[in-house]
C-alpha cells in the first residue's frame, strides 16, 4: 500500500516515503505529540489481514522494544488504524552497511569499531532471549553514532541461558520465509548468504546461528567480498555447508592475523567450535583493535608482488632505477651526466592504473610512487610502490581517492575523497579528513607543514597551516574563475598554481604567488599543473608533451626554449592535469595515452541498451541540452589542449553538427529558450544568450564578478534560475525575463545546484548537500514552502519528463533512477527505483545527460573507459643531460 504525505496514522503524520521491501513501506514521519521525526513502517496488507499472525508479530514487536541499546534501532511503538498494522521506529539517518560496502572494504579501525558495536548489540538480543536470524549489512545502519542493528522481523524468542542457547518462543519468526530465485532483486539471495549451516539443514536457530552470521559480515567488511559466493542457490547452500572462504589476508593482505582467526573461528562450520556467545566476540574484537593501534615500524608490512608484477619489473630494469636514484641523491654531480633510462611500471595484479583520478606522486626522495588504481570491481584505492623494491600496497580506507601528494618528509600523503581532503601515514593507520574540498583540484604541501589546495575549481586557493583550519589565499585575479593544482616552491612561501576558465584568454595559465599576499604574476600560458625541480627547471604539459624549461627562481623568470621530456603524455581537461610528477631528485613518471576524459554522445533507452551509435567520435563534450522540439542538441566541446570550450548544434535528423560560439574565453553549459530560438550560456562569470538566427551579437542576461552558472528557463520564457557563489556557497537565484532584478530563491549555508523548473513552472527540483552529501529535492517555486526529500541514497542533476510526471536524477553510486511524481495540488512521489548504470562525465551543478519528452530514450554523455590503460613511464637522469 501506498501512503500520501500528510496523512496520519494515529499521532503519527506522514511527511515522505523512505523505501519499501518485501515486508513493507518505510516512511518518515512526525509525532506530533513529541515533535520528533520517526521512522514508520507499514506492514503488507496479507500480514495485517491474518489476525494470528498479526497478534504473534505483536507479541514480538513488543519484546524487541525492550532492547534499549545504543546500536540497536529503538522501537517506539505499535499502532493499528483502518486495518493498518504499523511500526514506530526510531529515524536513522546514515547508509547501510550493504551501501557502504558498494565502494569497497572498509579500513580495519573502523571494521573494528563498527564489529564491536554490532556484537555488542546481538549481546544485548541474546541476552533478552531473542536471537536476529537475519544478520547481513542491509540490516546494519551506519550513522555518525555507530553502527545501528536493524529489522528484527525474522527474529525469534528463546528462553535465555547462561550459555547464550535456550528453547525457542511461539512466534512470528517460525513462519517460512518464501525464497526467491537467485536472479531475483537479491533479497533472499543476501539472506542465504550469511545463513549458517544449522539454517540451512532445518536446525534450530540459536545465538551461535548469529555469531556465523556475524562472522560472514566480518569478512565482508574486511576484504569486499563475500565469505561464500556461488551461481546457483544449490551451490551456494553447498559452498556454506561444505567449503572454506578464501584466506582474508589474499583478498586483503593488511588484515590482522587475529582479526582473520577471529572470523574463521566465527565461521565454524560446527556451532559447538564457535565462539558461543557475541559478548565473547565484543572482547576479542576490542584485543585486536588495542594490538593494532600499537605502532608499527615503517616498512614492515608489505604486499607480496605477484609473479606478474615482478615480471614487469625486471623488464623494467628495477635495479638500474634504484642504483641511479642513490647515486643521485648521495654522490657529487659528476663532469660526465649519467645516461637518460627509460622504463616502464605496470598496474598491480588485477588491477589498471585509474584515467580518472589526476596525477600520480613521487615521494621528494624519488623512492616511493602513490598512484590511484582501478579493480574489477570499478573500486579505485590509493596504492604505494616502492622503486627500490617493486612491491606495491593498497592504503586502507583510500577509496575514490584523487590527486594525491606528500609531505616533505615523505611519511604522509595528502588526497582528496569524499568532499574532504584528507591525510594518511604511509607506515600505516586511518586516514584523516583535515579540511572540506567538495570539488578538489590538486593540492601541495610546503617544508613548514602548511598545505596549499583548491577546495573546487571555482574559487580561490585555501590554506591550512599546522593545526588550523582552512582559509581562502588574498590571492587576486579578477578574471579568474578558479586557481587550481598548486605547487610550493623550495623556499616553502612562493608557489606555482593554474588560473582557469577567465574572460580573457591571456589570463589563463601558470602564475606565480606568495604566501600572505594578494599579488600573482604570469609565468607561462600552458594550462597545466607544473612542478620545480632544482637548480631552477620547470617541469609541465603542452601540445602532447611534457616539457622542462629553465627557471630562475630569484627573478621568477623563464630562460631558454623549452625542451620535450616526455612523450605522448596523457592530458585530464576535466581535472586540468597532464598525468606526471617529478621528485626532489629529478626522476620523472607519466602516463602515456590520449585524452583519458573522453566521452560520446549516446542514446539509450529505459534499461540502458544503445540505441544506434554516438553521435560523434569520442571528444571533450560537456552538458549536453536537448531542443524541446527533441531534434536538436546544444553542447559544450571543449579544446583538447586548452580545455575552453565553445557551443556547438548537432541536428539529430542529419547527424551534422554546427558551431555557435566562437570567442577564445569557455563558453559552456548551453540552455534552450522556451522556443528553441536562442540558447543561454556561460561566459566567464557572465550569463550570455544568442540567437540561432545567425546574428553573432551575444545579449548580457546576468553580469556581475561572481561564479554563476545557468540552471533552468521556464517554461512560460518569464523566469531564469541560475547558481551563484555570491554568498560563499553555491546558492540558487531567480531572475524574471525579459528585465527584472536577480534576487535569491534557495540560498543557506549549503551548496545547492542543479535547479530544473517543473513542466508547468509549478515545482523546482534541485540538490542540496545539506544532510552531508548531495540529495534531491523539491520545492513549489513560487511562496516558499518546505522542500520535501526525493531521493534516498544520494543524489544530483534532476530532470523531469516532459509531462511532469517522473523525475530521473543520478544516485551517488552511478545510477539512473526514476521516481513518479504527482503535482496537482500537492508534490508527491512514490519510492525511487533504479534504471541502469551509467558512467557519466563528472561535473558540479550540470546535468551530463537528458531524457526525451516522453521518458522513454536518454541521451549520455558517457565516458570511454580504457580497461587496459597502458603502463607508467620512468625516465632517470634527463635533468644533467639537459642542464648542460
Amino acid at each position: 500500500m501506498a501512503i500520501t504525505s500528510g496523512a496520519r496514522l494515529g499521532p503519527y503524520e506522514v511527511v515522505a516515503p523512505i523505501g519499501a521491501g518485501g515486508m513493507g513501506e518505510v516512511y518518515r514521519a512526525r509525532d506530533t505529540r513529541l515533535d520528533r521525526t520517526v521512522a514508520i513502517k507499514v506492514l503488507p496488507s496479507q500480514f495485517s489481514a491474518d489476525a494470528d499472525r498479526r497478534q504473534r508479530f505483536e507479541r514480538e514487536a513488543r519484546a524487541v522494544s525492550s532492547l534499549n541499546h545504543p546500536h540497536i534501532c529503538t522501537l517506539y511503538d505499535v499502532g493499528e488504524q483502518d486495518g493498518t498494522v504499523f511500526l514506530v521506529m526510531e529515524h536513522l539517518e546514515g547508509q547501510t552497511l550493504a551501501e557502504r560496502l558498494e565502494k569497497g572494504p572498509l579500513p580495519t579501525d573502523q571494521v573494528l569499531r563498527y564489529g564491536t558495536e554490532i556484537a555488542d548489540a546481538l549481546d544485548k538480543a541474546h541476552r533478552q532471549g531473542i536471537v536476529h536470524r537475519d544478520l547481513k549489512p542491509g540490516n546494519i545502519m551506519l550513522t555518525k553514532a555507530g553502527a545501528k542493528l536493524l529489522d528484527f522481523g525474522l527474529a525469534k524468542l528463546e528462553l535465555p541461558s547462561p550459555a547464550g542457547r535456550g528453547v525457542e518462543a511461539e512466534g512470528v519468526s517460525a513462519l517460512e520465509t518464501r525464497a526467491k530465485p537467485l536472479t531475483g532483486d537479491g533479497t533472499m539471495l543476501g539472506t542465504f548468504q550469511y545463513m549458517a549451516p544449522e539454517q540451512l539443514e532445518g536446525k534450530p536457530a540459536d545465538a551461535r546461528t548469529d555469531i556465523f552470521a556475524l562472522g560472514s559480515v566480518f569478512y565482508e567488511m574486511a576484504t569486499g567480498h563475500r565469505a561464500f559466493e556461488a551461481k546457483s542457490q544449490a551451490s551456494l547452500i553447498v559452498a556454506i555447508l561444505e567449503h572454506e572462504p578464501a584466506p582474508m589476508t589474499t583478498l586483503q593482505p593488511l588484515t590482522p592475523p587475529a582479526l582473520e582467526r577471529l572470523v574463521k573461528v566465527c565461521l565454524a562450520k560446527d556451532p559447538d567450535d564457535r565462539l558461543q556467545t557475541a559478548h565473547d566476540v565484543m572482547q576479542e574484537l576490542k584485543w585486536i583493535a588495542e594490538a593494532v593501534s600499537q605502532p608499527t615500524p615503517a616498512g614492515t608490512i608489505r604486499q607480496a608482488g605477484s609473479r606478474r608484477e615482478k615480471i614487469a619489473w625486471s623488464i623494467a630494469a628495477a635495479s638500474a632505477l634504484a642504483a641511479a636514484i642513490m647515486a643521485y641523491a648521495l654522490l657529487p654531480r659528476r663532469a660526465v651526466a649519467p645516461a637518460r633510462l627509460v622504463s616502464e611500471i605496470a598496474p598491480p595484479d588485477k588491477t589498471v592504473f585509474s584515467d580518472s583520478a589526476g596525477p600520480m606522486a613521487l615521494s621528494p626522495d624519488g623512492r616511493q610512487l602513490a598512484f590511484v588504481a582501478r579493480n574489477a570491481k570499478a573500486v579505485t584505492q590509493l596504492w604505494i610502490r616502492s622503486l627500490e623494491s617493486g612491491e606495491a600496497h593498497a592504503l586502507a580506507g583510500t577509496e575514490d581517492a584523487v590527486d594525491p601528494f606528500w609531505s616533505p618528509d615523505g611519511r604522509f600523503i595528502a588526497f582528496f575523497a569524499e568532499r574532504k581532503l584528507k591525510k594518511v601515514d604511509v607506515a600505516g593507520g586511518k586516514p584523516e579528513a583535515i579540511a572540506d574540498a567538495p570539488q578538489a583540484v590538486g593540492g601541495s604541501w610546503g617544508r613548514e607543514g602548511t598545505i596549499l589546495f583548491a577546495p573546487t575549481g571555482y574559487a580561490r586557493l585555501s590554506r591550512l597551516d599546522p593545526g588550523g583550519t582552512a582559509t581562502p589565499t588574498p590571492l587576486r585575479s579578477a578574471e579568474a574563475t578558479g586557481h587550481v593544482r598548486p605547487h610550493f616552491l623550495p623556499d616553502g612561501r612562493q608557489f606555482l598554481f593554474l588560473v582557469i576558465g577567465t574572460s580573457k584568454s591571456d589570463s589563463d595559465g601558470i602564475h606565480l604567488g606568495t604566501l600572505g599576499s594578494e599579488e600573482t604574476r604570469r609565468i607561462l600560458p600552458a594550462v597545466s599543473n607544473v612542478a620545480y625541480v632544482e637548480p631552477g627547471v620547470l617541469v609541465y604539459w603542452s601540445d602532447g608533451a611534457v616539457r622542462a624549461q629553465r627557471f630562475d627562481e630569484r627573478t621568477f623568470e623563464l630562460r631558454g626554449e623549452a625542451v620535450r621530456i616526455g612523450d605522448q603524455a596523457s592530458f585530464d581537461a576535466d581535472r586540468a592535469c597532464a598525468r606526471f610528477s617529478v621528485s626532489r631528485t629529478g626522476l620523472l613518471a607519466y602516463q602515456r595515452g590520449g585524452l583519458p576524459s573522453a566521452s560520446q554522445l549516446v542514446w539509450v533507452d529505459r534499461v540502458g541498451r544503445d540505441l544506434g551509435a554516438p553521435l560523434a567520435p569520442p571528444g571533450l563534450y560537456y552538458y549536453p541540452r536537448l531542443s524541446h522540439d527533441g531534434r536538436r542538441v546544444a553542447v559544450d566541446i571543449s579544446d583538447p589542449v586548452r580545455g575552453n570550450g565553445d557551443i556547438w548544434i548537432f541536428d539529430l535528423a542529419r547527424g551534422v553538427p554546427n558551431r555557435l560560439t566562437f570567442d577564445p574565453p569557455n563558453e559552456t553549459a548551453p540552455l534552450w529558450s522556451p522556443d528553441d530560438s536562442e540558447i543561454l550560456f556561460q561566459k566567464g562569470f557572465e550569463l550570455r544568450k544568442k540567437s540561432l538566427g545567425g546574428s553573432s551579437v551575444e545579449g548580457e542576461v546576468v553580469g556581475g564578478s561572481e561564479l554563476k552558472q545557468p540552471c533552468d528557463w521556464s517554461s512560460d520564457g518569464r523566469r531564469l534560475l541560475y547558481v551563484s557563489r555570491a554568498g560563499g556557497t553555491f546558492d540558487l537565484w531567480q531572475r524574471p525575463l525579459p528585465e527584472g532584478k536577480p534576487e535569491p530563491w534557495q540560498a543557506t549555508p549549503f551548496d545547492e545546484n542543479g535547479a530544473r523548473f517543473s513542466p508547468d513552472g509549478a515545482w523546482v527540483a534541485f540538490a542540496s548537500d545539506e544532510s552531508g552529501h548531495e540529495e534531491v529535492y523539491v520545492r513549489a517555486f513560487a511562496g516558499g514552502g518546505e522542500k520535501i526529500r526525493v531521493s534516498l541514497s544520494g543524489g544530483n542533476t534532476p530532470i523531469w519528463r516532459g509531462d511532469g510526471r517522473e523525475l530521473f536524477y543520478i544516485e551517488e553510486d552511478k545510477r539512473l533512477m526514476v521516481t513518479t511524481v504527482r503535482t496537482s495540488s500537492r508534490f508527491e512521489a512514490d519510492p525511487p527505483r533504479p534504471l541502469f548504470e551509467v558512467r557519466l562525465r563528472t561535473a558540479f551543478s550540470r546535468a551530463q545527460f537528458d531524457v526525451s519528452a516522453d521518458g522513454q530514450r536518454f541521451l549520455l554523455n558517457r565516458m570511454v573507459i580504457d580497461e587496459a590503460a597502458p603502463p607508467m613511464t620512468m625516465v632517470q637522469n634527463w635533468v644533467d643531460g639537459f642542464l648542460r
